[in-house]
């Protein structure tokens, strides 16, 4: 950061006015100088972590890609991973659990029993609104084949046009032995497009443009294609002797993420919404102090609605505090002690659209965390569980802000409320603020992003959620 002072007093000016100019100036650049350093730490911070951040996301294209990268990271840190199917024997360690092959509970245990000390618990969630391969995909029209889609989510549409479009996801096949088998797959390269229609053709685009999720973004993928041709393309995953059987295929932007901005001091990418809280949450994990207990939940299926046997309105975490209680008061008492912080984008204020937010809790991108409230409750946070965290950023030097909905907008919700009325467990909602949220394409603040990672790793690493600190 260049630092620049020039200091103007008029000849007529007093020697006080001059003495106290001087004083005021000095005073100045050693705040500059002060705030240099600050940014030439987080600088150095966050150079390793954005570049693994990158990676990671040009690396999870879906739910199912997510959960497989993070849990071989776990994996390279010793953490041991548990079958849903087999007995437990669980002892003070590191360990995660996968469901569906999209949802992870990731989690160490201290040398105390969890019922004495509680467990720190912070969820997001691995899925992002999109369009899904149909089972049947495969449609011919003006002599083009295309592939049918079904929106996930509440995807912005108008985006999806005009881009670089690949194919990745989970398939499910026979293999020679005639076992059922799961892979995850990802083809990489450009297969198809949903190109706009010309201006000439619809004059009245820049004005209204509606999307029709039927008929208006199906993706074209050939002009030869043969029946089986989709089939083929997935080929390259079948080994000799199996057979394709199903599929959880989505499309996603080719287009890699990428640091943007005069300072380079915004991060563009897909699935900004959630992945970047996945990857936070693992990353503050991997470093939390072995005499923590604490854990990380990441579900399936948020973008709609949570219902689902791997999503937070499913029996997942509840399992899991069953499994690791030796009854249920022991499993009562856990989650009594326990705190969750629901990590989720929250929707930073848009310079083009002011008036879309709320004028005093609208939170400016590379401004800090934004803890998230809604008298509906359609975010879980209350006075208590804002003020601890509150306490931890002001303790540690890391911003935060606060974020309310307008009056007269629906508020959207996380896994925060679903979660918390689904265990009974104390709960915080806050995120990253983000543009563009549920575009192919979305923009987040790096500072913002560090400062996460750097809170979600002093809430494991605090000394306890009663008492005093509390």
């Amino acid at each position: 950061m260049a630092l620049a002072c020039r200091i103007q007093i008029s000849a007529s000016a007093s020697s006080n006015q001059a003495y106290f100019s001087i004083r005021l100036l000095i005073k100045v650049a050693r705040s500059l100088l002060e705030l240099k350093k600050t940014y030439v730490k987080l600088d150095m911070e966050k150079s390793d972590f954005r570049q693994k951040l990158l990676t990671f996301l040009h690396s999870s294209p879906t739910p199912f890609h997510v959960v497989n990268v993070l849990a071989e990271a776990l994996q390279e840190k010793n953490f041991v991973e548990l079958k849903e199917e087999n007995k437990w024997d669980i002892k003070p360690g590191k360990y995660f659990l996968k469901r569906n092959d999209s949802s992870i509970i990731a989690f160490q245990l201290g040398e105390q029993p969890p019922e004495e000390t509680g467990l720190k618990i912070v969820g997001a969630h691995t899925d992002s609104p999109g369009l899904k391969l149909k089972p049947t995909p495969i449609m011919r029209r003006n002599g083009l084949f295309q592939l049918g889609v079904e929106v996930y989510g509440g995807a912005l549409l108008n985006p999806w046009f005009d881009r670089d479009l690949s194919i990745a996801g989970r398939i499910t096949k026979t293999k020679r032995n005639g076992a059922i088998e799961s892979t995850i797959i990802d083809a990489k390269e450009p297969l198809a497009f949903i190109p706009s229609l010309a201006i000439h053709l619809d004059r009245e685009a820049n004005k209204n443009k509606s999307v029709n999720a039927e008929t208006d973004i199906v993706p074209i993928i050939s002009s030869e294609i043969q029946p089986n041709e989709l089939d083929d393309l997935l080929a390259a995953h079948l080994k000799k002797g199996e057979t394709l059987l199903s599929t959880d295929l989505f499309f996603y932007d080719t287009n890699q993420a990428s640091l943007v901005g005069a300072r380079k001091e915004f991060l563009a990418a897909a699935r900004l919404d959630n992945q970047l809280s996945c990857f936070c949450a693992i990353s503050a994990l991997l470093e939390a102090e072995p005499s923590k207990s604490c854990l990380v939940v990441l579900n399936d299926h948020e973008e709609v609605g949570s219902a689902s046997y791997a999503g937070a309105d499913g029996s997942f975490l509840l399992d899991f505090f069953d499994r690791i209680s030796e009854n249920s008061e022991a499993r009562l008492r856990t989650i009594a002690r326990s705190l969750l912080v629901s990590t989720d984008n929250a929707h930073a204020v848009h310079p083009n659209y002011p008036e879309k937010h709320e004028k005093n809790h609208g939170p400016i991108i590379n401004n800090g965390i934004a803890i998230k409230h809604n008298a509906n409750q359609r975010y879980a946070t209350n006075s208590e569980t804002a003020g601890y965290f509150k306490r931890l950023c002001l303790d540690n030097e890391i911003p935060f802000q606060e974020f309310v909905n307008r009056g007269d907008m629906s508020c959207g919700s996380t896994i925060g409320p679903i979660t918390a009325s689904k265990i009974g467990v104390r709960t915080l909602d806050l995120g990253v603020p983000t543009f563009g949220m549920h575009s192919i394409r979305e923009l987040a603040g790096i500072h913002d992003i560090v400062n996460l990672g750097r809170g979600l790793k002093v809430f494991f690493n605090d000394v306890g959620l009663d008492g005093e600190s509390f």
